[in-house]
C-alpha cells in the first residue's frame, strides 16, 4: 500500500513538474513579445518627438518653428530694487 501512494506522488510529480515547465515557457514567450512590443514603441516614441516630426505634426494647426530668437521681456521695477 505504502509502495502504491509513492508511485502515486511520484507520478503525480512528475505531471506537475512537466505543467511547471510548459508554464514557465510560456511565460518567457510572452515576455519575448512584450520585449519587442516595448521596444518598437519606443523607437516610434524617439521618431515622433524629433524636432523635424514635431514641426510636420503642427505644421496642420498652424503652428510654425521660431525663426527668429526670442524676446527677452524683463521687469524693469525688480531691476531697480536690486
Amino acid at each position: 500500500m505504502f509502495l502504491a501512494l509513492l508511485a502515486v506522488i511520484y507520478i503525480y510529480n512528475g505531471h506537475y513538474a512537466d505543467k511547471t515547465i510548459r508554464n514557465i515557457n510560456q511565460t518567457a514567450k510572452q515576455v519575448k513579445e512584450l520585449q519587442y512590443e516595448y521596444k518598437t514603441v519606443k523607437s516610434e516614441v524617439m521618431f515622433r518627438s524629433k524636432q523635424s516630426e514635431l514641426a510636420k505634426a503642427v505644421e496642420p494647426l498652424g503652428l510654425k518653428e521660431l525663426t527668429v530668437a526670442p524676446v527677452v521681456l524683463r521687469d524693469t521695477i525688480a531691476s531697480d530694487e536690486r
